[in-house]
C-alpha cells in the first residue's frame, strides 16, 4: 500500500460504505472509495486479512446474518482478529463499530480494548 495510502476494511452485510454518510460518520479519513474494502461476512473478513494482511482500520458491524447455516457475527470476527494478531505478533489496527446493536457494539469494543491494553503491557 504505498506512501500515505490507508485501507479501511468495512465489515457489514447491509450498510454500503460507498453510499450515504456511513464513512463520514464513522471514519471520515477514509472517504476515498478505493481505500475502503467492503466485506460482508466472517469468511470474507478472515480471507481478506489472511491474504492481504491487516488494514489500517476496521469498521465492525455486529449482526452479519447466517452464513452456511451458522450465525457468525462481528464479535466472532474480532475474536479471530485477536488470534491472528497473537499468532503473527502484530498490533491490532484502529477500529470503529458501526453496529446498531448496542450490546454487540459494547462486546466488540470491550473485547478489543481489553486486548489492546494487555497487548501494550507485554
Amino acid at each position: 500500500m504505498g506512501n500515505n495510502y490507508k485501507t479501511l476494511l468495512w465489515l457489514d452485510d447491509i450498510r454500503n460504505p460507498y453510499t450515504g454518510s456511513w464513512l463520514y460518520s464513522f471514519a471520515p479519513e477514509y472517504e476515498i472509495q478505493n481505500s475502503v474494502m467492503w466485506v460482508k461476512s466472517y469468511d470474507e473478513f478472515t480471507k481478506w486479512i489472511t491474504e492481504k494482511g491487516l488494514p489500517d482500520m476496521i469498521g465492525f458491524d455486529h449482526d452479519l446474518g447466517i452464513e452456511n447455516g451458522v450465525e457468525l457475527n462481528g464479535y466472532d470476527c474480532a475474536k479471530w482478529l485477536i488470534e491472528y494478531c497473537i499468532d503473527n505478533d502484530l498490533t491490532p489496527p484502529k477500529w470503529v463499530v458501526q453496529s446498531d446493536n448496542p450490546v454487540g457494539r459494547g462486546n466488540i469494543n470491550g473485547l478489543l480494548l481489553n486486548f489492546v491494553r494487555k497487548f501494550k503491557t507485554i
